[in-house]
């Protein structure tokens, strides 16, 4: 799965150093797009882009939630080596990313929005507040706009604009309806003063001060929660439109399928979604789920129509032509499947993600990639396209190829992702399961046939998804499958052994000195 790639001849056109602008919308499923023939939702943005550079289809998270998928953006690594398992889990300082590696490329990398980055607290004294968030910055970033989840410089702006009572976040109960209620009205806001549009507008503001090539990472909030958009996206799908949930015939189901549901999901809480909303995601029915999906369906409409706001101003500003865009999420969103929201566990709901790549030195435009790809194939690809080296070994490989319009040679043949569901600070899932903190954690392999779920501590699942597309019949205990279940699980194994660190075991202390050679 993991044999070096190798560059395909392909027509590149001559070009300068490239602007580079990574965009991140946070929770964005990987089947909403029009371009991969959603039912309902349409993104004219995100589509213009695919139409004029390289759409990967299968494309997945490393990990979730927040803090643990970026981090396997930022470093190219897998979760089993960057370490960052839960947001609040600090990203280790030895490791090299997409940032700092830009800095050696001659940028300024600039972030507008957030990157959930828990710093390393060692060395760092004790009493520093920026030990007491997960919500810090990746280092190497110039901060130009933060936007973190309290949207407190949001909120001011909101002031500003006249929005005397923008001083919460309240402000994203839609009027005339009561904090914790379902509705698809319009909050106060305009689609002009959503967060996307805010920050939109903060980085074109930015590039009119550039005067040479420029890095920039937009990092938009949305479509993740609080479920509430303005006009006209609000109502612009109705609930019930698109494809069908994919779920047992009941919460209660879901839950008796496996141990670690029947943990999390009665803990997974209302107000996580809709703002002022108590109880646990049991207390919502069928119809609930529908309207949420509804109004989600929206928020991805109101985040494509600032991405081609970001496209026309960028033309306008003659830089189109010179800015290589990777637009992706950092993780996906269950959306009601499995009668469930937001992100984690092991669904391919909360890992499928999408990915667009526009290089304009590239002649290939309109390809589709099939292949299975990974968050942590981000950093690589950024390094190849500027020519520059990580100073640690990656788990990702360079997309180049495919956007290129190449085949990627020797690609893997499967997706892989972690999620760990420790609790160090309050130990809640060590004592309900009766497990160490390091056994609280699963890795899944899923290829276009099966699907293996490998706990460290709990029992497997195994999914048929040529018959069960929806994963909902776990088949790891039924003898047919018993030598299925043992290939994905050697494969796991395989790739986890495969991509142990390899920072110092690609170096060899010899007479004449040290030797590295990094396939």
């Amino acid at each position: 799965m993991q044999n070096p790639t190798s560059i395909e001849p392909t027509s590149i056109k001559k070009a300068r150093r490239p602007n580079i602008l990574l965009i991140t919308a946070d929770q964005w499923r990987g089947d909403c797009l029009s371009a991969v023939g959603h039912a309902c939702v349409k993104t004219p943005g995100v589509d213009a882009l695919a139409r004029e550079g390289t759409l990967f289809r299968r494309h997945y998270a490393g990990a979730a939630p927040c803090s643990p998928a970026r981090a396997t953006l930022y470093t190219g690594l897998y979760q089993m080596n960057h370490r960052v398992c839960r947001n609040g889990s600090p990203l280790d300082a030895r490791f090299d990313n997409l940032a700092l590696a830009a800095r050696r490329a001659g940028y300024d990398p600039t972030l507008f929005g957030y990157t959930d980055t828990a710093p390393d607290p060692r060395g760092m004294d004790g009493g520093d507040p920026h030990l007491t968030s997960y919500e810090g910055v990746l280092p190497g970033f110039t901060a130009r706009q933060l936007l973190p989840e309290h949207e407190k410089q949001w909120l001011s702006w909101l002031r500003s604009r006249g929005h005397a009572d923008a001083v919460s976040r309240d402000i994203h109960i839609p009027v005339g309806a009561g904090a914790g209620e379902i509705s698809n009205a319009a909050p106060a806001y305009s689609r002009d003063e959503t967060q996307t549009a805010f920050l939109a507008g903060e980085f074109i503001r930015w590039v009119g001060e550039q005067d040479g090539p420029w890095f920039a990472h937009v990092s938009f909030l949305r479509p993740h929660p609080p479920f509430s958009v303005p006009e006209p996206f609000n109502r612009m799908f109705k609930p019930g439109e698109g494809p069908a949930f994919a779920r047992a015939a009941n919460g209660e189901t879901e839950e008796n399928g496996h141990p670690y549901l029947a943990y999390a999901m009665p803990r997974t809480g209302k107000g996580s979604f809709i703002h002022g909303a108590t109880g646990p995601l049991s207390g919502w029915n069928a119809e609930d789920f529908a309207a949420i999906r509804a109004i989600y369906y929206g928020m991805i409409s109101e985040v494509d129509a600032q991405l081609g706001r970001i496209w026309q101003a960028l033309k306008d500003a003659g830089a189109w032509d010179d800015t290589l865009v990777v637009f992706t999420s950092d993780h996906a969103e269950m959306a009601g499947d499995h009668w469930t929201l937001g992100k984690g566990g092991f669904f391919d709901g909360s890992y499928h993600i999408p990915l667009v790549i526009r290089d304009p030195a590239s002649s290939a435009a309109g390809g589709v990639v099939d292949k299975f790809t990974s968050a942590a194939d981000i950093f690589p690809t950024l390094c190849q396209r500027l020519g520059i080296d990580a100073k640690n070994g990656f788990d990702g490989r360079s997309l180049m190829p495919f956007v290129r319009g190449g085949s990627g040679q020797g690609w893997r043949d499967a997706a892989f992702w972690e999620f760990d569901f420790r609790d160090i600070a309050h130990g809640e899932a060590e004592q309900h399961f009766r497990l160490r903190s390091n056994e609280c954690n699963l890795a899944v392999i899923r290829d276009a046939r099966f699907k293996y779920v490998h706990f460290t501590a709990l029992p497997p699942l195994l999914f048929n998804l040529a018959d069960d597309p929806m994963e909902l019949d776990n088949v790891a205990a039924d003898p047919a499958y018993a030598a299925i279940r043992l290939d994905y699980a050697e494969k796991l194994l395989s790739l986890r052994a495969r991509h142990l660190d390899q920072t110092l075991a690609y170096t060899e202390l010899t007479e004449r000195g040290p030797v590295t050679h990094r396939p």
